[in-house]
């Protein structure tokens, strides 16, 4: 009986082990991170949520978010039963009736073959927090779709993009710090949700070790609160920030020479003269074609010992080399060039600490102390580990360099519309200092480091889009210059995102954040239907939230729906389930089978590759069906190549039976371990149909750990780069040169200057691809401050993950809404003093795109010229079963009312995003602030009428919290 005010704990975690407990391990997934956990159950329900000990990830270590997973279960917003929207209801009133499995597998049957029969294209697949993609995009392909993106186009593709197309790698889940080894940790716009836990017991091990962390970030919360020192910066200005750090160090020669030399494409010469070879590397004619993106070989340098011309590589790493690294140069032939390094050198030279300061708000001293710290810390307190290793040229190095100075970034750089340039120049950064893959740096993580670029090319050859028929390349990838982009012959979108268009070129994962405004419009043309999985599109995931609400509701001239057919996949009944014309409901995470794949996001460890899996510890709720299983049934129903025998039969019986059985290539499937017909294989073998029992029995993960000699310096590690191929993981085993300058940038510029030949961008786009396809890092300002008045609009918003929450999936779950059941703003005490706004006050915010009201607290911990929020705390009345009267709608707010998906260009519209990958600009918009009225309502606007609830509802959370209370431990 529970016992009020009794100091005995409600559960005992102690007696986990008693007979009545059972435990079971699985992979968590309350946030991106995805820890090992143990789940305790009793009477075959979820009990009790710890770390797993066991685990390489987290060792045992969870967070407030992982613990609190079984409420998840329980939530009262469950949905537990596929829904169809009644005839005659409007979409977004959520009036629905329940229907099978099979009736809902029918009239998704009949309307896919329909499309898929005569125009695949008007059928679009976009996912959110998707950690499958490998399986969402293959079922795009197999469709034949090119309408296919993932969560990371409004999220950190400005991450991903800038740094793989400049050092094949990316934080976070492809590379991170190395704090076991650095001595200066420099953390720049990341809040706390990113590899949360393992980077919180890196911290603490790094600073009791003595190592000094400083924080970069107009906020100081979370990691950056047990800093050693905090700079506070303007949000949108970091790359202003890295430009003056890279004229310090370039000034005062604090830059790695010989890594530069023989690591990096720094000493290669760039052709200076004018025509469609400008800005391109020279090469030598009797070697064979140029080298490009694709292929990178066939480049010149400039040797200073011989005074000439050489091959880069490998003559150019020939003992005896020196190649230099400014001057300039003419070939026999009378080519001006230069090499790269010069011309970064150049482009730097006017980049001033006190140019930086008037843009960041950082001193300029400040400025020139980090960039001398940074550089001091890489150079002269390096050391070296004694680990041999074999570059890629057979030069063997007795030792490895470590670079003690560590760096972490992620949305606070990546959400602008200036995120990629910013973080290509954060790359060069790093690279000039030698931390890439080096001790203390920026250490890949299996499977990268790719090719620069990548050899995934996204689909881009309109005449493939052909009924019944899948794609010849995957939807998403990286292109390499202009003939790869997804256009028409005139230039117009492939794509209803304008992904991979002369609009948004570099777009690797896709726009998802346009999809809907795109749509209604009918640009480039209309779609049919729209599936949509794990995005609250409605809500929180979407900008403009009130207009794309109406949008998800628009009818044309014929009274039909602009979006004819919409179909949400939920576990819950978030905002966007009402809009919804067929909801199927998805398990959650303790409910499936998921995979952690090599051949998409895995957990590797920088000592080698790590893949995990989820398994069901209890049986899905009502009639809930995880996604997974509802795309292999509607592949098989659909006929799908790549799911059915010779015969039309179906080839796989379930998911866990696609995960065992899917190659991607002959020994590669979607798990490493315990591969061969006797599970006596990792990394490569035939398949293992146990498999996934063996993952359940080592607690869900597989682990393979390199030879030290493999797990440095891995672009140029000739066995690593051998053992990457070998696996499957790499389709060459070229070395991954450094791009300080991106001559795949500047194929893009030339189309657009009209001096090469080949594909050309429609007339309005040339100027904005000759701008910001610079082959060299620069600084510009966000977008939207060409297009909004900042004197009106003077202060910066922005918004952050809490800690305890993640997306809008936890702010409904009920211990944790007991850390946040609503937001504030945070505002300055000089701000909002000036502004007449008290501490927990009303205020109202306005941007040239809406308003909101909201409470405001004073605080010191933010930068004067920002306010910030958390981030979809905020929900609409009736949505997520909150009781009528939630703090969470009442005193909730999104920052997303006052952000617009779509910017005024060129007499049209063009998407709020980055230019070059598409990127949506969320940290972007300029905001006032002024005080509300006393005799305004003390509650958040906008405020919505409540929506009902929709059938099947668990509603159980109450019930549930009685039960356990009312247990013994």
């Amino acid at each position: 009986m529970f016992k009020f005010l009794s100091s005995d704990p409600v559960h005992n975690p102690t007696a986990s082990s008693t007979a009545d407990t059972e435990v079971k391990t699985t992979t968590c997934y309350m946030c991106a991170c995805r820890c090992g956990i143990r789940v305790h159950l009793r009477d075959g329900q979820v009990r009790y949520i710890d770390g797993n000990p066991d685990h390489p990830l987290n060792k045992g270590v969870i967070c407030a978010k992982g613990s609190s997973g079984i409420m998840k279960q329980v939530s009262p917003a469950r949905l537990t039963q596929p829904l169809l929207r009644k005839p005659g209801s409007e979409r977004g009133e959520g009036v629905f009736e329940p229907i099978s499995w099979e009736r809902a597998f029918d009239i998704l049957e009949k309307r896919l073959s329909h499309l898929r029969a005569t125009d695949p294209k008007k059928f679009a697949l976009f996912t959110g927090r998707d950690q499958m993609q490998a399986l969402t995009g293959l079922f795009a392909r197999q469709f034949g779709t090119p309408n296919y993106a993932a969560h990371g186009g409004f999220c950190s593709v400005n991450m991903a993009a800038g740094m793989i197309y400049s050092v094949g790698g990316s934080f976070w889940e492809f590379g991170g710090p190395d704090l076991d080894h650095a001595k200066l940790f420099v953390m720049i716009g990341t809040a706390e949700d990113h590899h949360s836990n393992p980077m919180k017991m890196a911290l603490g091990k790094f600073k009791r070790a003595g190592g000094r962390f400083i924080s970069i970030n107009p906020v100081r919360t979370g990691y950056s609160a047990i800093a050693d020192e905090w700079i506070p910066i303007r949000p949108g200005t970091d790359g202003a920030l890295f430009m003056a750090l890279l004229h310090v160090l370039i000034a005062h020669d604090l830059v790695d020479r010989p890594f530069l030399q023989r690591f990096t494409n720094a000493p290669q010469l760039v052709v200076l003269d004018e025509g469609e070879r400008e800005g391109l590397f020279a090469f030598d004619a009797a070697a064979g074609v140029a080298g490009d993106g694709r292929n990178p070989h066939n480049k010149l340098a400039w040797d200073l010992t011989s005074g000439r011309a050489v091959q880069a590589y490998p003559e150019g790493v020939e003992e005896g080399r020196s190649l230099a690294l400014e001057g300039h140069y003419t070939l026999p032939d009378g080519t001006r060039v230069a090499p790269a390094f010069q011309l970064l050198r150049e482009r730097v030279s006017q980049h001033t600490p006190e140019w930086a300061e008037a843009i960041t708000g950082i001193p300029a001293e400040r400025i020139r102390q980090l960039a001398r710290e940074m550089g001091e810390t890489a150079l002269h307190q390096a050391f070296e580990l004694p680990i041999p290793w074999i570059d890629a040229w057979g030069k063997q190095h007795p030792t490895t360099q470590a670079r003690p100075v560590a760096f972490h970034a992620m949305r606070g750089l990546a959400a602008h519309s200036n995120g990629f340039q910013t973080v290509r120049s954060l790359a060069v950064l790093m690279s000039l200092l030698g931390t890439i893959d080096a001790p203390g740096g920026f250490r890949h993580k299996a499977p990268y480091p790719r090719h620069i670029v990548p050899n995934y090319r996204a689909f881009n050859d309109p005449d493939m889009i052909k009924p019944n028929t899948p794609l010849n390349a995957a939807p998403l990838g990286f292109p390499a210059n202009p003939e790869e982009l997804a256009v028409h012959a005139d230039g117009t979108p492939l794509r209803i995102d304008h992904a991979f268009s002369w609009e948004h070129p570099l777009s690797a994962h896709g726009l998802m954040h346009n999809v809907i405004t795109n749509a209604v419009r009918g640009d480039p043309y209309k779609i049919d239907t729209l599936l949509i999985f794990m995005a609250n599109m409605a809500w929180n995931s979407t900008m403009n939230t009130m207009e794309v609400r109406k949008k998800l509701n628009a009818r044309g001239e014929d009274g039909e729906y602009r979006i004819p057919f919409l179909v949400v996949c939920d576990a819950f009944q978030s905002e966007t389930v009402a809009f919804a014309d067929l909801v199927l409901p998805d398990t959650t995470y303790l409910e499936r089978h998921d995979v952690m794949s090599m051949l998409d996001r895995p957990i590797s460890e920088f000592d080698g590759p790590v893949d995990s899996v989820r398994v069901p510890v209890v049986e899905p709720t009502g009639e809930c069906k995880p996604f997974q299983e509802v795309l292999i049934e509607l592949a098989s129903r659909l006929k799908f190549p790549a799911f059915t025998n010779e015969d039309g039969s179906r080839k796989f019986k379930d998911y866990p039976d696609f995960v065992v059985n899917f190659q991607a290539q002959p020994g590669v499937g979607f798990l490493m371990g315990w591969r061969g017909k006797d599970g006596t294989q990792h990394l490569r073998g035939e398949p293992n149909p146990n498999q996934w029992e063996m993952y359940a029995k080592n607690n869900c993960v597989f682990q393979h750990h390199m030879p030290k000699e493999q797990q440095y310096m891995r672009n140029w590690n000739r066995p690593y780069l051998d053992f990457a191929k070998e696996k499957g993981w790499r389709q060459k085993n070229d070395p991954v040169q450094l791009a300080i300058y991106s001559d795949t940038l500047q194929t893009f510029r030339l189309a657009a200057q009209g001096k090469s030949k080949g594909r050309q961008p429609p007339d309005h786009l040339r100027e904005r691809i000759a701008t910001y396809f610079d082959p060299l890092p620069f600084w510009y300002e966000p977008l939207e401050n060409a297009c909004v008045d900042t004197q009106q609009f003077p202060l910066a918003a922005i918004t952050q993950r809490p800690m305890a929450m993640y997306h809008s999936w936890d702010s409904q779950n009920a211990w944790l809404r007991q850390i946040h059941s609503h937001n504030y703003l945070h505002v300055n005490p000089v701000t909002a003093k000036a502004a007449g706004v008290e501490d927990g006050g009303w205020a109202w915010v306005t941007s040239a795109w809406g308003e909101l009201r909201c409470m405001v607290r004073h605080s010191d911990a933010v930068e004067p010229g920002t306010v910030w929020t958390w981030n979809a705390i905020g929900k609409a009345s009736g949505a997520w079963q909150l009781a009528p009267g939630a703090d969470e709608s009442r005193k909730g707010f999104l920052l997303n009312h006052l952000i617009t998906e779509e910017l005024p260009f060129a007499g049209g519209q063009i998407s709020n995003s980055d230019p070059v990958t598409g990127q949506a600009g969320w940290y972007d918009v300029r905001v006032n602030l002024r005080p509300a009225q006393p005799e305004e309502p003390a509650e958040s606007f906008p405020q919505l009428d409540a929506v009902p609830s929709v059938p099947g509802l668990l509603r159980s959370g109450r019930r549930f919290m009685t039960h356990i209370l009312s247990k013994k431990p």
